[in-house]
């Protein structure tokens, strides 16, 4: 009956170290999870009543019932707990909002690691930074290689190219995002991102709803030609059909959003097949702009509130706010994109394209670090996937589309102990990713930002 609140006091007073553990871990490094079902990110059956031995920052075994456990390891027997990848987001930003509002001098060092970390405490593990990066994300990405700073696992999209005067339509510093007017400054552009070692780059294609002007073809073809020249793909933001079809013929590696005019059609979803393009959804992008004004039940959990700033709560929960989305002429059209996200996805994923997942969280206020991954897996089973194949896809899939499968997105020994573990298994319902007991990254402890405690 006491399990809970023992683990909890275990995960304080454990000795956590940041650095790779030493070769071959001691037994009294070890950690073992008794009696845990394991869903390991393949896809396969879960594993019932298993073992998983985290040595260091790896999994060193993972076997049926508890015969596996090296004597002298720390034992944590979780009772029939499941065991699953941390989630891995391949869309979000940092660092862009202060005080519930988008702001121009707000990605700051200290801003970034406290969204790193509120991804982390979410059981979001790693996380791509989808441009509008500052440099001083490099060295943080450094420390974190070495093993010196915590938070989610950072990739960075560096600066990211736009459009003058057009998309993003975001507040940034100077140094924050590159909007070329010719080829060839956006040829020296993705030099320089390549020469900081971005781990991709990102283009935004979009009229903004035809009020802007969209980046045109010859700079968009200039910068996916010169990345690929230097060994880094491209992921494009994309709204419209048309838009997606030329991204993919000028040979982008990723969209990353859902196509949202029209259903899909099979000349897109031949040629992304042919080309392996990966297609990633952000269904919490379109939902974000009308969802809170519903007051879903939800956002009366602490797993919500413990990741939303108390001035942005304060405004969502306010009378004026939904007045305000109710009464706005655009809100038909997002609730029209979100369904037409979610026909999309169900065609796409049945038709074999390549599926990851990401929610640009971070990007705008409603847009939130750490719960909007949760939310996502939830529309990503609504729009007809199985929870199965919505967790696969942020693990694995995501693990290959960051070309980080070697070491992360699946649980199998050798690979980096990143995992959480829940109360309740989310294939019985996908809402049971939010009942985190613990979160291991790296093989280290982390506390989540909202732990369940529960006496068995």
């Amino acid at each position: 009956m006491l399990l809970r609140p023992f683990l909890a006091v275990w995960l304080v007073l454990m000795p956590v170290s940041l650095a790779a553990a030493p070769e071959p871990p001691t037994p009294e490094s070890m950690t073992a999870l008794t009696h845990v079902r394991v869903i390991d990110g393949t896809g396969g059956t879960p594993l019932e009543d298993a073992t998983v031995v985290i040595a260091g920052n790896h999994i060193l075994a993972i076997r049926p019932g508890s015969s596996a456990v090296p004597a002298g390891a720390h034992v944590l027997d979780l009772q029939g707990d499941t065991v699953m990848p941390g989630l891995i987001n391949a869309h979000g930003h940092l660092a862009l909002l202060a005080n519930g509002q988008n702001s121009a001098t707000s990605y700051a060092e200290e801003n970034v690691l406290a969204e790193l970390r509120q991804y982390e405490s979410y059981g979001v593990t790693a996380m791509l930074s989808l441009g509008l990066n500052r440099d001083l994300l490099y060295p943080m990405r450094a420390q974190q290689r070495e093993g010196k700073l915590d938070g989610a696992t950072v990739f960075t999209a560096d600066r990211g190219i736009g459009v003058p005067d057009a998309a993003p339509p975001l507040p940034g510093a100077s140094d924050q995002l590159y909007r070329p007017t010719t080829p060839a400054e956006a040829r020296t552009e993705v030099d320089d991102m390549a020469k900081r070692h971005a781990d991709i780059v990102k283009i935004w294609v979009d009229s903004l709803g035809g009020t802007k002007p969209t980046m045109s073809p010859e700079i968009y073809q200039a910068v996916i030609q010169e990345a690929h020249q230097r060994h880094l793909r491209v992921a494009a933001h994309v709204y419209y059909l048309a838009d997606a079809k030329s991204l993919v013929n000028a040979d982008v590696d990723v969209l990353a959003h859902s196509v949202r005019d029209k259903p899909v059609d099979q000349e897109l979803i031949s040629a992304m097949k042919r080309r392996g393009v990966w297609y990633i959804p952000t269904f919490t992008v379109d939902e974000s702009f009308y969802l809170y004004a519903e007051h879903p039940g939800f956002m009366q959990l602490d797993f919500f509130k413990a990741a939303v700033p108390r001035v942005e709560l304060a405004m969502l929960d306010s009378d004026g706010y939904s007045q305000k989305v109710n009464q706005d002429p655009k809100t038909a059209q997002h609730k029209a994109d979100f369904a037409t996200d979610q026909h999309n996805l169900k065609t796409l994923y049945d038709a074999g394209v390549r599926i990851g997942f990401g929610t640009d969280s971070g990007a705008m206020p409603t847009r939130i670090p750490g719960f909007s991954e949760h939310r996502e897996l939830e529309d990503m089973v609504q729009a007809g996937l199985t929870p199965m194949q919505a967790i696969v896809c942020a693990t694995r899939s995501n693990a290959t589309l960051l070309g980080i499968e070697a070491t992360r997105g699946t649980l199998r020994p050798g690979k980096r102990a990143d995992l959480i573990v829940l109360a309740a298994n989310p294939l019985d319902d996908i809402t049971n990713t939010r009942s985190i007991v613990t979160i291991f990254h790296d093989g280290r402890a982390v506390t989540p930002k909202v732990p369940v405690v529960m006496a068995k």
